[in-house]
């Protein structure tokens, strides 16, 4: 059985992101594909401070008194991802964005060549901005992005209202069928023997300066 992580970058738990999260989650169990919805909570989480120490302690970060390392454990055992943030300033928060930017720098390899969606939530305005960000990661780690039949955006400001929005939940539930078809697609290939490519290394920078 498939694996999906679904990860709420918000602060709030039970907000509109949860709701657009746990429509797409809703749809990819009636497809038997088990879901995950890590949380990374309302702490602060800490950006990235360039120490190199990830690449010394086999995939974890160096900082452990947050939910990066979680999240890095979590991903290994995921066979797709959806990523679910609220928009702040027409851009993710902060929280989500420091949380990936460890997570894929120091264990990139959890997450490579596996699915991923990205899902930005509004009171109006900034999703598709946010939803570019997002998407991002996925490019960078050789990951299939699943797209939906709009932009991956659902609106709504009170806690709740996002599940009013008829047209943003049905784009969440076609989230869901295009990563179950393309969960099914990769398990088929590789049981006909297709395995991910292996990518040219050397002309490479790091990004971190």
């Amino acid at each position: 059985m498939s694996k999906v992580l679904l990860i709420n970058g918000s602060s709030r738990q039970e907000g509109n992101t949860a709701v657009a999260l746990a429509e797409v989650a809703g749809a990819l169990e009636g497809h038997g594909i088990e879901c995950e919805t890590l949380w990374l909570g309302n702490k602060p989480v800490n950006d990235c401070i360039a120490c190199g120490k990830c690449a010394e302690l086999g995939g974890k970060c160096a900082i452990a008194n947050d939910v990066v390392n979680e999240l890095i454990e979590k991903a290994a055992g995921a066979d797709g991802f959806v990523f679910g943030t609220p928009v702040y300033y027409a851009h993710p928060t902060g929280r989500i964005m420091c949380a990936l930017d460890r997570a894929f720098y120091a264990g990139g390899k959890a997450f490579a060549h596996k699915p991923g969606a990205a899902v930005a939530v509004a009171r109006r305005g900034g999703t598709t901005a946010s939803f570019d960000v997002l998407n991002k990661y996925f490019t960078i780690n050789q990951m299939p992005i699943v797209s939906s039949t709009y932009w991956n955006n659902a609106h709504g400001r009170t806690p709740g209202e996002a599940a009013q929005d008829a047209e943003g939940m049905q784009t969440m539930r076609n989230i869901a069928h295009n990563m179950a078809w393309l969960l099914q697609c990769i398990e088929a290939g590789r049981a006909a023997g297709i395995e991910a490519p292996k990518a040219e290394r050397g002309a490479q920078t790091n990004y971190i300066r």
